[in-house]
């Protein structure tokens, strides 16, 4: 199991345990979390499990593909250099602590 750590607008944060091999928008559905809508069921046409990788894992991504840099332009928040589709990232055991903020609203 891996840890992920999601961190609400208002900073409350929840620590999610899930096995790798599943994308981060299936693991946060599946734990409840609401800042994750994940309306298109991760099929990367719909921008509503957008999140913002914490700086400090950016880097420890593999890039996003094309597609995903374009969905992000539907995205309700703001788009910054850290945003991310959370259909897109891939949890590996290397992954085990990620940290990701959630933005304010996907709608």
């Amino acid at each position: 199991m891996i840890q992920i750590h999601f961190i609400a607008p208002d900073q409350r944060t929840r620590d999610v345990q899930c096995a790798p091999g599943q994308s981060l928008m299936k693991a946060a559905v599946d734990a409840g979390i609401d800042q994750i809508a994940a309306d298109c069921g991760g099929t990367l046409t719909c921008a509503t499990c957008h999140v913002y990788v914490d700086e400090a894992w950016v880097g420890r991504l593999p890039a996003p593909v094309a597609d995903e840099s374009d969905m992000l332009d539907f995205a309700a928040a703001a788009v910054k250099p850290n945003s991310r589709l959370s259909c897109q990232i891939m949890l590996t055991p290397e992954l085990d602590g990620l940290v990701v903020h959630l933005p304010d609203t996907q709608y």
